[in-house]
């Protein structure tokens, strides 16, 4: 990866503890990388609906994609893709790629990683480019890098919020 992209990825690890809640840090990480990553245009987050677990729903994103998809199947488009796979797609020139829902005429090339708390899929990033040939091998492992960050905080707050009505109450007359 690129010292850029390691930079961005020790800010987001820096600002993860402070984040308020998953979509607070999910949208974090798409204000940064579309003002620091110029090709980067359009960068959201799509997580599985809690009630139809095999679409995904349209999460924190920011750029400037006016019409993005609110809703995908896991069998509809590059999203669904990795959702089936679990695996990152990337399409170089969009124009080529049978599976692409268009969103814009104007967006080139997309990579969409995504998104384990630890073996459960709950998600997947979305970046579209202006620009055929955008991401590199780089850029698919910074990605994948910010993808598994996510899943990494939906572990932990998981863990924190298994164990916490577990521990012992502490009242106001046992302190002292």
């Amino acid at each position: 990866m690129s010292e850029r992209h390691d930079a961005l990825l020790a800010e987001f690890i820096t600002f993860s503890p402070s984040a308020i809640n998953v979509e607070h840090f999910m949208l974090y990480i798409c204000q940064r990388l579309h003002e620091e990553m110029a090709r980067y245009n359009w960068i959201a987050f799509y997580l599985v609906d809690k009630i139809e677990s095999r679409m995904l729903v349209l999460g924190p994103n920011i750029g400037s994609l006016t019409t993005p998809h609110m809703h995908c199947g896991f069998d509809e488009g590059l999203c669904g893709a990795a959702a089936r796979s679990l695996e990152t797609v990337v399409v170089d020139n969009l124009a080529h790629d049978a599976r692409v829902l268009m969103d814009s005429v104007i967006t080139k090339s997309e990579i969409v990683a995504p998104i384990l708390a630890g073996q459960e899929f709950v998600g997947e990033i979305d970046i579209n480019s202006y620009f055929t040939g955008t991401f590199s091998g780089e850029d698919r492992v910074f990605v994948e890098a910010c993808a598994d960050l996510v899943g990494k905080y939906l572990e932990m707050r998981k863990l924190h919020s298994d164990v916490s009505p577990q521990l012992p109450s502490k009242k106001v007359d046992d302190v002292g």
